[in-house]
């Protein structure tokens, strides 16, 4: 007996626009708005949170905050794996994205309404929605191109530019509006934007066709998602209620710990209980290094939404003046300048993909360019710390200093990023490429936790606890880079001794007889 297979998912035929299949631009547009929202959030959410009450804020002191944000913006990365399993088991990429956005929309309008209980209940609920849209989006743009290559690899590239386009947008508009109108008002903006990315979603979806909709005869059970959405459902009523009260820097620190610790467990459940061969435990040793790479350098990098941001509100000179031909001034907000790193990003990726072609067979291997990345973070931190003599001296520091910072962290950024997740893709054993998938995700919310916690070493009212803060994640960077790449070499050898096994076992397979 034989099961017809379900047909495979396509698109409507002759549907382009620009020479890309016509779903792309909902795609591209639903990503962009939900960027929009995200970062233009992320550029005013600890300012607010700091904020004094008469001024429209919460008057949280800037410890909390910064755990906060740092649990905020883990969270997004640490709810993705679930968000993939619920679309491939469950309901489906097109729906995932569907209601990730209703999510994000609601979380959204939960934090204009100027209770914090309230608004603490809508971060939760923007984590679980970023969680269900932002790898299902990402896998139907891949699905949009069945055949793969060139064509493919144009799509993500202008996909990474509506990526950065919203990021600037939102880091751009959401902080004038807000120090316009008030917080509430920015947080408003924020959500028009996911509204009008959702509405676009929803009025040309019919452009998708049938791509990323739930093959019958393929699904998972319900039960896991239940109990865990009971479990938030009483966590938000005790929230709610009062009859529960959260100090976020415990919670924190218990999060970074049970990560790391899970990190760690599944790493030697791969090396001694999985099965792997010789050469595939070698790749696992590169696996855990990368990860731990990882996890330092976000949490150093994101101190841009953090401490960066604070310091940039409190220390740095952000009034321009102009006399001709027209006197104007300009006291600019704070999270604008969180708009800089997409902006580089968007400048530079060529770049960047320009010198490793160059490059060619003396192109670095990852570990190298890992531990490159995390050598230029590091570098950005001395940068602050000299910055910080100034603030000691009680002068106001020019907004050159964040500049020159940032810069150097879009160059560590780009060493590292765009290469981690297609490195552990090709080191993971086939049969977990899923799993390492997830683990890679757990890396950035770690290091993005961590960031939280980096930064609740600083307390406003001791502005001597700044300088100490940033030269220690200066020599955390440059240690982490420098063993990165002491260990390259070796790192090297267990890669290429895994290439040579796959090598020998694919002509082992081929060979006649």
């Amino acid at each position: 007996m034989t099961t017809a297979l379900p047909p495979a998912p396509s698109t409507p035929p002759g549907e382009t626009l620009f020479g890309q299949p016509r779903g792309f631009a909902t795609l591209f547009l639903t990503e962009m708005w939900e960027r929009f929202t995200y970062y233009g959030m992320r550029a005013i959410l600890i300012l607010f949170l700091v904020e004094k009450v008469g001024k429209g804020g919460l008057g949280i002191d800037d410890r909390t905050a910064s755990a906060i944000y740092g649990l905020y913006i883990a969270g997004t990365y640490l709810f993705s794996p679930l968000g993939g399993w619920i679309a491939d088991r469950l309901i489906g990429a097109q729906r995932a994205v569907i209601s990730g956005g209703v999510l994000i929309l609601l979380g959204n309008a939960m934090l204009i309404s100027g209770s914090s209980r309230l608004f603490f209940l809508g971060l939760l609920v923007i984590v679980l929605g970023v969680g269900l849209l932002k790898p299902n989006v990402s896998s139907l743009v891949g699905n949009l191109y069945p055949e793969g290559g060139a064509r493919l690899d144009a799509g993500f590239s202008i996909f990474y530019m509506g990526i950065n386009t919203g990021s600037i947008l939102g880091s751009l508009l959401v902080h004038i509006f807000a120090k316009a109108y008030g917080w509430h008002w920015g947080f408003a903006l924020g959500t028009l934007g996911m509204a009008v990315g959702l509405l676009q979603l929803m009025t040309t979806r019919h452009y998708l066709g049938s791509l990323g909709q739930a093959p019958p005869g393929q699904r998972g059970s319900w039960l896991p998602v239940g109990i865990f959405c009971g479990g938030v459902a009483v966590l938000a009523l005790l929230l709610l209620t009062g009859a529960l009260h959260v100090n976020p820097l415990a919670v924190s620190s218990a999060a970074s710990w049970l990560m790391g610790l899970l990190a760690a467990g599944y790493f030697i459940y791969l090396f001694f209980f999985a099965g792997l061969s010789g050469a595939e435990r070698g790749r696992v040793w590169v696996m855990a290094a990368l990860f731990a790479a990882s996890a330092m350098f976000w949490a150093g990098y994101e101190q841009t939404g953090a401490s960066f941001n604070l310091f940039a509100e409190r220390y740095t000179n952000l009034l321009f003046h102009g006399s001709w031909p027209f006197a104007w001034s300009w006291d600019m907000p704070a999270g604008v300048l969180q708009a800089v790193n997409p902006v580089l990003v968007v400048l530079l990726a060529p770049v960047f993909a320009i010198l490793w072609l160059f490059l060619g067979k003396r192109d670095p291997v990852p570990p190298v360019k890992f531990g490159a990345g995390l050598l230029f973070m590091g570098l950005g931190f001395l940068v602050m710390y000299f910055a910080c003599h100034d603030v000691l001296a009680g002068f106001k520091v020019a907004p050159t200093w964040l500049l020159t910072t940032y810069l150097l962290h879009t160059f560590g950024e780009l060493c590292l990023s765009p290469v981690g997740l297609s490195s552990m893709s090709k080191l993971s054993p086939a049969r977990f490429t899923g799993q390492v998938m997830g683990l890679w995700m757990l890396s950035i919310a770690l290091g993005d936790n961590l960031a939280g916690l980096l930064s609740s070493e600083y307390e406003g009212s001791h502005v001597e606890s700044l300088p100490g803060l940033f030269i220690k994640v200066f020599w955390f960077g440059m240690a982490s880079g420098a063993v990165m790449l002491a260990l390259s070499p070796w790192l090297r050898r267990l890669m290429n001794r895994a290439d040579q096994h796959s090598a020998a076992a694919r002509a082992h397979v081929s060979a006649p007889g």
